[in-house]
C-alpha cells in the first residue's frame, strides 16, 4: 500500500513538473509568435507605403489605429468607433457612437493608450466600463491611418473575404483619394499553382494605382495577361529591374484603366480577391466620409 502511494505521489509530481515546463514553453513561444506576427504586419504596412531597407521610413511617419464596433441596445444597432485622440499632449481614445443614418449619438473618453488598444482583450474590458447593459458590442474591423506630419498619407485596411477554399486575409493600402497604393495577401489556403498565385506580384500589382472610380466598376476578364504588362507588374516590386522608367510610364498609361486579368485556371480566386478589394475600399470610403463629418461637428481632436 505504501509503495503504491509513493508511486502515485511520484507520478503526480512528474505530471506537475511536466505541466509547468510545458506551460512555460508555451508562454515563451506564444509571445514570440505574437511578436513575429506583429512585426510581419508592421513590415507589410511599411512596404505598401514604399518603405523598406533601401528606403527607410521618415522620422515623422506616424500610424494611428481606428477600431470599429457594432453596438446594440436591444432596440437599435449603431456604429461605434474607437477614435485615437490627442488630450493634454498625450494620445488616448474616445468612443464615438453614430446611428446607421450617420447621425451623432454619444461619445465617451477612454482611459486607453495606443499601445494598450492594440490588444483586443484590453479594448473589450475598457469598453465594458462605458457601455453598460443592455448595450452590447462586437468588434467589426480596424483601419490604420498613416500620416506625415499633419498630412494624411494613406489608409491601411486589414480585411478578409471568402476565397475558393477558405477565407483570404489581405492588407489594402489607399491614398487620401481612395486610389489603391498597393495590395498584399497576408494569408490564404488557395490551391498552389492555381489560386495560390494571388500572392504573386503579376496579380496583386494589377490593382495598384487603380482610381476609386475605376475600382467601383472593375471586372475580372478571362484573357491571357499581355507579356509586356506582366513584366511591368513584376517590375513594380523591383525598382532596379530590366524595364526603364520611360517604358514603365508608357505601359502604365496603356493599362491604367484595364480590368483584372484572371489567373489561368483560377478565375474563382481571381474574382474573390477582386470582389474583396472592391468591398473593402467602397465600404471604408463611405464610412470614413460620415465619420470625418461627425468628428468635425463634434470638434474631436483626432490624431489623424
Amino acid at each position: 500500500m505504501k509503495e503504491t502511494l509513493r508511486i502515485i505521489i511520484r507520478l503526480t509530481l512528474s505530471c506537475l513538473v511536466a505541466a509547468f515546463f510545458m506551460g512555460a514553453v508555451f508562454t515563451v513561444t506564444d509571445k514570440a509568435k505574437k511578436h513575429n506576427e506583429h512585426q510581419n504586419v508592421q513590415d507589410t504596412m511599411l512596404s505598401l507605403l514604399g518603405y523598406g531597407r533601401a528606403n527607410p521610413a521618415p522620422a515623422d511617419l506616424k500610424m494611428a489605429a481606428l477600431y470599429r464596433y457594432i453596438v446594440d441596445d436591444g432596440a437599435n444597432k449603431y456604429l461605434g468607433y474607437m477614435v485615437p485622440v490627442k488630450k493634454d499632449g498625450a494620445e488616448s481614445y474616445e468612443f464615438l457612437i453614430i446611428d446607421l443614418k450617420g447621425n451623432y449619438v454619444e461619445r465617451f473618453p477612454l482611459d486607453l493608450s495606443p499601445e494598450a488598444a492594440a490588444e483586443a482583450p484590453t479594448r473589450k474590458a475598457t469598453l465594458k466600463t462605458v457601455l453598460k447593459p443592455p448595450r452590447t458590442f462586437v468588434y467589426a474591423d480596424s483601419a490604420i491611418f498613416a500620416g506625415l506630419g499633419e498630412r494624411r498619407l494613406a489608409y491601411l485596411l486589414p480585411g478578409k473575404f471568402p476565397g475558393f477554399k477558405t477565407f483570404i486575409h489581405a492588407m489594402l493600402a489607399l491614398d487620401p483619394s481612395f486610389e489603391i497604393i498597393g495590395l498584399e495577401i497576408m494569408e490564404h489556403e488557395e490551391d498552389p499553382g492555381l489560386g495560390g498565385e494571388i500572392e504573386q506580384d503579376y496579380f496583386k500589382n494589377q490593382f495598384k494605382n487603380k482610381s476609386f472610380d475605376k475600382l467601383k466598376e472593375i471586372k475580372v476578364v478571362k484573357e491571357p495577361l499581355p507579356l509586356e504588362y506582366m513584366h511591368y507588374l513584376e517590375a513594380l516590386s523591383d525598382p532596379d529591374g530590366a524595364i526603364s522608367r520611360k517604358d514603365i510610364e508608357k505601359i502604365r498609361n496603356k493599362y491604367q484603366d484595364s480590368d483584372i486579368y484572371a489567373i489561368t485556371g483560377a478565375t474563382i480566386s481571381s474574382r474573390a480577391v477582386t470582389s474583396g478589394v472592391k468591398n473593402i475600399a467602397k465600404k471604408f470610403a463611405y464610412r470614413l466620409q460620415i465619420l470625418d463629418r461627425v468628428i468635425d461637428d463634434q470638434e474631436l481632436n483626432a490624431v489623424f
